[in-house]
């Protein structure tokens, strides 16, 4: 395939939400971002010099998706991102369908905003909600409301964003099945073309990590059974699971993130990003002072035939489609086999399907998959 995702990460944010472990900085100052964007052009830019190491590799090849992550990339004004969209326009052969997704949180951005975005070619926009109820919304540290999310969807919509995501959390303290219902119903007023749930994880260093034992988080059968009602609500709604977290209408799935699940071909940009070229796999520096410096690369790293396929396995699984078994035999012989017989002893169980020559996950398999996964890949291992 000779298309490429890319994946730009701004590490700045108004706050540090309580269960935030990711690569993000609160309260930048305004001479560190533009000290931030000045190194991110530079490490784009050098992809266009025939001295770079990839840059054979990159150059004849058409970029697909195109993904702003954070921190809040919404955080920098227009200007300074219609700068980094600029400097990747000029490096790369950017697709005219391309997937162009930016992450919002909501308040951060207005009316004007959004519709400078459409016009420097954004046309997806992923909207950081986590909850409905303003309650959840203050014990995750998080600075909007409720009403927040809908205005921010309205001023999407009226600026010409067809495609918006909702990011949901489940299993915030003091959540229950109950408060859950009116966070679904009230998204569900909002008509995303995507919905992304995740399980919160308490993260080491992080304020819930060290508050652990004195806030109330809903136990594990409790968020089991979110996890259900989430997929069942979604899905007769018209936005059925394609993946263990995400929900789409059909043909809006996220095209970048199948990217991570396909195995398939990125580059990343910018601080802690990573990237992965065929066997090939490289990371950026955590260190910001260290990256204002043009010091990107951290770690590279050529990956095993066997890790690939592993990889691409478990990854795969992930997906409501499964994976096809036939080409990695061909491609990986009996290693792919075992792979294979591995999940096939879940089929009696109803936890995995066979189709032809694919494996998927029942519904019932979609609740274990984690535990199903890890024990296949033990078992492999």
């Amino acid at each position: 395939m000779n298309t490429l995702g890319l994946y730009i990460h701004i590490p700045f944010c108004k706050s540090k939400c309580r269960y935030c472990d990711f690569c993000s900085f609160p309260h930048p100052k305004d001479d560190r971002i533009e000290a931030y964007l000045d190194a991110l052009c530079r490490e784009i830019e050098s992809y266009g010099k025939e001295e770079h190491p990839y840059f054979e590799a990159v150059r004849n090849r058409t970029m697909d998706t195109v993904y702003f992550g954070g921190g809040t990339p919404t955080l920098l004004s227009a200007d300074r991102l219609s700068r980094v969209m600029s400097t990747l326009r000029r490096v790369f052969s950017i697709a005219d369908d391309a997937e162009i997704t930016v992450e919002c949180n909501p308040a951060t951005a207005d009316l004007a905003y959004f519709q400078a975005l459409r016009a420097m070619g954004f046309n997806r926009l992923s909207i950081g909600a986590q909850s409905m109820q303003d309650s959840e919304l203050r014990l995750l540290g998080r600075l909007h409301t409720a009403d927040d999310v809908r205005k921010t969807v309205a001023d999407a919509r009226e600026a010409g964003f067809r495609n918006v995501s909702l990011d949901l959390m489940l299993g915030i303290p003091g959540q229950t099945k109950e408060s859950l219902a009116d966070t679904l119903s009230a998204v569900l007023t909002l008509a995303p073309n995507h919905v992304s749930a995740y399980g919160l994880q308490i993260e080491e260093g992080t304020y819930f990590a060290r508050h652990r034992d004195e806030l109330p988080f809903p136990d594990e059968d409790t968020e089991s059974a979110m996890y259900r009602m989430t997929t069942a609500l979604l899905s007769a709604n018209g936005i059925p699971q394609y993946e263990i977290s995400n929900f789409a209408r059909p043909g809006f799935e996220s095209r970048h993130n199948l990217r991570y699940w396909r195995r398939l071909d990125y580059l990343g940009f910018g601080l802690a990003a990573h990237s992965c070229m065929g066997a090939e796999r490289f990371a950026n520096t955590e260190d910001l002072d260290r990256y204002l410096t043009s010091a990107w690369r951290e770690s590279r790293e050529v990956i095993s035939p066997h890790d690939i396929l592993a990889e691409t396995v478990m990854l795969g699984m992930r997906l409501a489609e499964g994976v096809d078994f036939l080409p990695l035999v061909k491609q990986y012989g009996e290693k792919a086999l075992a792979y294979g017989d591995a999940f096939s002893a879940y089929i009696d169980d109803g936890f995995v399907k066979l189709d032809g020559t694919r494996l998927s996950f029942t519904e019932e398999g979609i609740y274990v998959s984690n535990t199903i996964l890890s024990d296949v890949l033990d078992f492999e291992g």
